[in-house]
């Protein structure tokens, strides 16, 4: 057995999202041989990749088969979350990837989406920032406990910078760290739109994989100005399965999926897609209807990224500051992990395939 022979066998190991094989990938790393033991490591597009098993699978029949059947494989994984950036990085120059999260109207839980995906993608292994970008109604520090901080501000270059607050393992910014949450936001548009600005500009935003933006619901002067200020490598879009959320929600695919936007559309989420009583879990209620949000994406063929139930303690944990995700049940656990994978997986296919991540430029 020799280095030469495990490379050309795994040459046959396709990355079933990207098309192509480890080694042209250069996906492989680090192989060592000692008589017919044989370790290797692939190095994974993000750390929630949800085919990992299936990778390790294909890679040990592949040296069985091809290189030695009485082979002791042991694949290791690692994980370099990929990016598609060619911008000229002067807004946010070390954030990877960046990902809005819309919807079209208000209470489909799009902050509980992205405050738990965030911690999600974090808890694989992913450095992840949340950015609240609902100037009007901002949520995050509730549904984070931090709500009474205030952020330190630090000396760069001789530029004031605010430093995003450190909780649960993310770095998270609010309009509502800044103010009093007795204070009512009175903005026109373009104040709202500086907000915003600021926190792309003003705060230090250091190394991430992912940085998350919950944005404001509808389509309108902040989501312009986001896709406008920095280069969004995607959006999520969150809705519930009834017509009335459906309708608002294609309003927002066809804003971010529009000629003069074109950012691409992830995939779509259905929250409060069923209740499970915590004292029946294997019972599922259809409250709000069935599968709406998978119609949608089948409706504008995009992926559909799962669904999230209903339950206690989502609902008590974004009221407690104790988000679900890490605080709540199994199954609203486990539909929250499922979710993130697939977003991360459609950001590496998405970085793979697409052309790359840019501001946009519209006519005013």
């Amino acid at each position: 057995m020799t280095k030469e022979k495990v490379l050309e066998a795994l040459s046959n190991v396709q990355e079933p999202d990207l098309g192509k094989d480890l080694v042209t990938l250069n996906m492989i790393k680090d192989i060592e041989i000692n008589g017919n033991h044989v370790s290797f490591t692939v190095v994974l597009t993000t750390p929630a990749c949800p085919l990992k098993d299936m990778i390790k699978g294909a890679c040990e029949n592949a040296i069985k088969l091809l290189v030695d059947k009485t082979a002791d494989v042991k694949v290791n994984f690692t994980a370099n979350v990929n990016s598609n950036r060619k911008d000229n990085k002067m807004v946010l120059p070390n954030v990877k990837n960046i990902i809005a999260v819309g919807s079209g109207k208000g209470g489909v839980g799009k902050s509980t989406v992205s405050v738990n995906l965030a911690l999600a993608l974090a808890k694989g292994g992913s450095k992840v920032g949340l950015m609240d970008a609902d100037i009007y109604g901002p949520s995050i520090p509730i549904m984070l406990g931090i709500r009474g901080e205030r952020p330190l501000m630090k000396d760069v270059d001789g530029k004031a910078m605010i430093v995003p607050i450190d909780v649960m393992g993310i770095k998270a910014m609010s309009i509502g760290l800044l103010i009093d949450d007795k204070q009512a936001i009175v903005w026109r548009g373009p104040m709202a739109s500086s907000a915003l600005k600021q926190f792309v500009t003003d705060v230090l935003w250091e190394e991430l994989d992912y940085l998350i933006i919950d944005l404001p619901p509808g389509t309108g002067d902040i989501h312009l100005t986001l896709v406008q200020t920095i280069p969004v490598t995607g959006a999520v879009i969150v809705t519930t399965p009834q017509e009335v959320a459906l309708a608002d929600a294609k309003k927002a695919i066809m804003m971010f999926d529009g000629p003069q936007i074109k950012v691409p559309v992830l995939g779509v989420v259905e929250n409060m897609a069923y209740f499970t009583p915590a004292e029946l879990p294997d019972n599922k209620y259809y409250i709000f209807g069935r599968e709406g949000g998978k119609r949608l994406a089948d409706l504008f063929e995009v992926p559909y990224l799962g669904e999230i139930p209903i339950t206690m303690s989502i609902r008590e944990g974004g009221d407690e500051g104790k988000p679900a995700y890490l605080h709540g049940d199994e199954i609203s656990m486990k539909a929250i992990d499922a979710v993130a994978q697939q977003v991360a997986r459609n950001i590496s296919i998405r970085n793979a395939n697409l052309e790359p991540t840019k501001v946009v430029q519209m006519a005013s």
